[in-house]
């Protein structure tokens, strides 16, 4: 029996570590204020249980053999969901996990924002070219003075930040307590998301050459999008994405002092909606009635297009040798056409087109990040895939 810390020893300053996580993954509402997307509209169909998972063997990156259940297991998975054509054909729960409580998908968020933005500008309501003051002022004086909105899509913004997890004190941090995240500390001001983003400086003003990773890109693309179509991130999420798209459990989002969306890593939903996220692209943005949710061609250029240099000279091009990155989306780079969406903490949406299989794979590793895990992961999931 795997044990969890009581709900009294987990705070705000210890809910994101090993094992409170456990916990609070799918408790987030309890730790961080939130703006609800969806209470669910229920009506999930029974679960089809493991199906081939427990005899699914698998090769390990050093060649020996694994079984899938067991690769679950080490790496903190607490619910995984296979999909084919828009049917769960099989799926894996951890003893702790609630199939029906919303997970926290972290940069999994940054997808599902670039999804809006792809909503928003099919409503003429976004230019992607224009540059980010145009929507938001405050950015004037900030490192995101002459970035384009695509720059924050594609992650090609040059700006001075580094995404380090563990910081204590420093920037990340800073950027944790603006998002209530961290516990503010008593020799500090307290400040909103957005005061913090447009603090934030370039080193050398090249936008648009590289990809850097950098979360707070997202987070204002959160409010690029609210400021573009007047209407708060989590109503447009709810209006013109989750429920057209057919989501069936409840989803939140967390919030900051004055209610800006943490679009970059906020959103809390089942794994099960996860993938139907996955079906909802690799069906040219069209859910399971045929109706068009977000506009085919911007699903044709998530998936077709991305700089393909900049991502060979960004700080992720070890993560896909061969991949690309646009509009909040990973293209694999593989023979199969596969795309994906990932979060730290283990979270994944892996999508092969060959075969039309989705897997949504939720989770509470304790290393936020960790570059051999990340490959261990890859290695699986297109193994995984295929077998199905």
């Amino acid at each position: 029996m795997i044990e969890i810390p009581a709900r009294s020893q987990i705070t705000l300053a210890n809910w994101r570590t090993n094992p409170a996580s456990r916990y609070s993954f799918q408790h987030v509402a309890e730790f961080v204020p939130v703006a609800m997307v969806s209470t669910g509209t229920g009506g999930e169909e029974p679960s089809p249980g493991e199906g081939i998972l427990p005899e699914l063997q698998l090769a390990d990156r050093d060649g020996s053999a694994i079984l899938a259940l067991d690769h679950m297991h080490r790496s903190h998975t607490d619910h995984l969901v296979v999909m084919r054509d828009g049917k769960v054909i099989a799926e894996w729960l951890k003893e702790t996990a609630d199939a029906s409580r919303p997970h926290l998908v972290f940069s999994i968020s940054k997808s599902v924002t670039g999804l809006l933005a792809g909503i928003a500008a099919g409503e003429c309501k976004l230019d992607p070219d224009a540059l980010v003051p145009q929507y938001v002022p405050s950015m004037q004086g900030s490192g995101y003075a002459t970035a384009r909105v695509r720059d924050l899509l594609d992650m090609t913004a040059d700006i001075d930040f580094d995404e380090e997890y563990l910081d204590d004190g420093g920037a990340f941090d800073r950027y944790r307590r603006a998002m209530l995240w961290n516990p503010e500390r008593p020799e500090t001001t307290p400040e909103t998301m957005e005061q913090f983003l447009a603090s934030i400086g370039t080193p050398n003003n090249a936008h648009g050459k590289r990809f850097y990773y950098a979360s707070p890109n997202t987070d204002l693309l959160g409010l690029v999008i609210e400021r573009a179509t007047g209407v708060r991130l989590h109503k447009y999420l709810a209006e013109k994405l989750w429920l057209p798209m057919g989501a069936k459990g409840m989803t939140y989002v967390t919030v900051d002092r004055v209610g800006t969306a943490r679009a970059a890593g906020g959103i809390c939903m089942t794994t099960r909606d996860l993938a139907r996220m996955g079906l909802l692209v690799l069906n040219c943005g069209r859910n399971q009635q045929g109706e068009q949710v977000v506009p085919a061609d911007w699903i044709e250029d998530l998936r077709n297009n991305g700089d393909r240099q900049a991502w060979v000279d960004g700080n992720f091009a070890d993560m896909f040798a061969n991949g690309r990155y646009r509009s909040c989306w990973y293209d694999v780079g593989d023979e199969r056409g596969s795309f994906a969406a990932v979060g730290i903490h283990g979270q994944w949406l892996w999508v092969d087109p060959t075969n039309r299989v989705i897997i949504a794979k939720t989770s509470s590793r304790p290393a936020p990040s960790d570059d051999d895990e990340t490959a261990l992961e890859i290695h699986i999931l297109s193994q995984i895939a295929k077998a199905f």
